[in-house]
């Protein structure tokens, strides 16, 4: 599927091209390059959360995940206890699923370890494995991998520090989303 023409003119991937809410994240942040542990935490947290799911489900929720998760501000995260999984697993503001609540507090304690005496760390690392430019950008929904070399390593290495969903996949969808890899496709107006 190549790139579609929406109401107000603009070409774009074709999955922002439909819903207002995937529109605006196409628009505004899909493939920007993000920095910081901070936000790398949020993103890499809410792909986790995203696995089995469609993005839209997770936007549609991030407001409720950044107010249950303390706007990810990774102290708070990692303070989180038993009590509050239990809270969280009856919030319908978010995705409850024990299992990716309980590893966005590891996750926050993976984070804190590594970034302890080291601000930066976080973001220093993922950026690691940004892959050089394609020689030509993608054509087609069909032209995007899923899965690279430098995502499986990014996986490895976050898997090697104690991170939990991060598997090859969804850093592939990181790195898309945080502008490691710029996968708009040709004619999309974002692609210029």
């Amino acid at each position: 599927m190549t790139v579609i023409v929406g109401e107000d003119g603009l070409a774009r991937c074709p999955w922002g091209s439909g819903d207002e809410e995937y529109r605006r994240y196409h628009d505004e942040e899909w493939g920007n390059a993000l920095h910081g542990d901070r936000p790398l935490f949020e993103k890499i947290c809410l792909e986790g959360f995203q696995a089995g799911l469609s993005w839209i489900t997770i936007l549609r929720r991030r407001p409720g995940f950044r107010d249950v998760f303390h706007d990810f501000e990774l102290d708070a995260v990692a303070a989180l206890t038993p009590h509050d999984v239990e809270r969280l697993m009856g919030d319908t503001r978010i995705i409850r699923n024990r299992a990716k609540i309980e590893a966005t507090i590891g996750n926050a304690r993976a984070t804190l370890a590594l970034t302890a005496g080291a601000p930066g760390a976080l973001d220093e690392l993922v950026w690691s494995f940004a892959p050089p430019p394609r020689p030509r950008r993608p054509k087609s929904l069909r032209d995007l991998p899923s899965v690279t070399p430098e995502s499986t390593a990014l996986s490895t290495s976050l898997r090697d520090l104690g991170f939990r969903f991060v598997g090859p996949t969804t850093m592939y969808a990181l790195m898309q989303s945080a502008g490691l890899v710029d996968d708009h496709l040709e004619g999309c107006w974002r692609a210029a």
